[in-house]
């Protein structure tokens, strides 16, 4: 079994990087495991600086990696990291990640809305606890940390134009009543973050801050999924982590053309970013099972 967090296992990656994070800080919620570690590390190998926002201070039975450990990971990888354990549903902590972001680093050039709930249940049988969770991280979490960044984002904007920006893990907002039908808590929660990114980047669009979200084409291979009932025979026809990860460097350090353009209020999908910079073979990020047989993600 490959671990989602064994970066090192995967063969090299098909995308060749355009633009660099150097230098620039992230702020993202989550981040200990799985997608946003990925993404993490990749921002890390080119010199970022990363500020990890997430609860697990201390190891999980059931998860692999804690804040602290995966903030170590990032220094090898060569980046610079602040880990600090914290709950997106509570204000004073994301107040307290975005000052410490800024008082550490000097400033936020990015946030990473990472951090997310899920349970596919369908209404009749959702316990109101887990709906409520899903609200609280997925929707008001997004909506907190995006907010309460706003002041350090359009100073990175006017200081750095094109370097501010918002990254949210949702889908597009598809209104197909299949997808809501099928797991009505979930689709609302994760719909929430995408009409964050609609409003934001429609609010800020003379501000300088870009503000768009990233989805998967295909199931992606994390602890998280791994838990959930047939997860472990469900991610043998996934990709890993890197795929999101590379599709997140290119959305962030503006690389997605030639022009290095990246426009604001998009719903983008990992292989649309990778085309445009010139991807043409995921076989690479695949952990094995032919792309025909690759389960694809919800919400498309």
């Amino acid at each position: 079994m490959t671990s989602s967090n064994d970066a090192s296992a995967r063969p090299s990656s098909p995308y060749r990087a355009a633009g660099t994070l150097k230098g620039r800080t992230i702020l993202m919620s989550g981040g200990s495991r799985g997608i946003g570690l990925a993404i993490a590390l990749r921002a890390a190998r080119d010199g970022a600086n990363i500020v990890l926002m997430a609860k697990t201070g201390e190891p999980h039975p059931k998860l692999e990696g804690t804040v602290h450990s995966a903030a170590a990971q990032l220094e090898a990888a060569g980046g610079r990291a602040l880990a600090l354990v914290g709950d997106v549903r509570r204000d004073e902590d994301v107040a307290a990640a975005v000052d410490a972001a800024v008082g550490h680093f000097g400033g936020i050039d990015a946030v990473v809305n990472n951090a997310s709930a899920i349970d596919l249940s369908r209404t009749d049988a959702v316990d109101m606890k887990r709906y409520d969770l899903m609200q609280d991280i997925n929707v008001r979490g997004t909506f907190l940390l995006s907010k309460l960044a706003l002041p350090a984002l359009r100073r990175s904007a006017q200081d750095r134009p094109g370097h501010a920006h918002i990254l949210t893990l949702s889908p597009p907002l598809n209104l197909d009543p299949k997808w809501a039908g099928m797991h009505l808590a979930y689709t609302m929660a994760k719909y929430g973050m995408s009409l964050t990114t609609l409003g934001l980047a429609e609010e800020l669009k003379d501000d300088g801050v870009l503000v768009n979200s990233l989805w998967p084409c295909t199931l992606i291979d994390t602890a998280a999924i791994r838990n959930m009932p047939g997860g472990e025979r469900m991610v043998q026809a996934a990709r890993g982590p890197e795929i999101m990860a590379d599709a997140a460097h290119a959305i962030l350090s503006g690389g997605m053309d030639g022009a290095g353009t990246v426009l604001s209020g998009n719903f983008y999908t990992d292989e649309e970013v990778l085309r445009a910079t010139g991807v043409n073979d995921f076989r690479p990020y695949s952990l094995g099972a032919p792309e025909e047989q690759l389960v694809p993600d919800i919400f498309l």
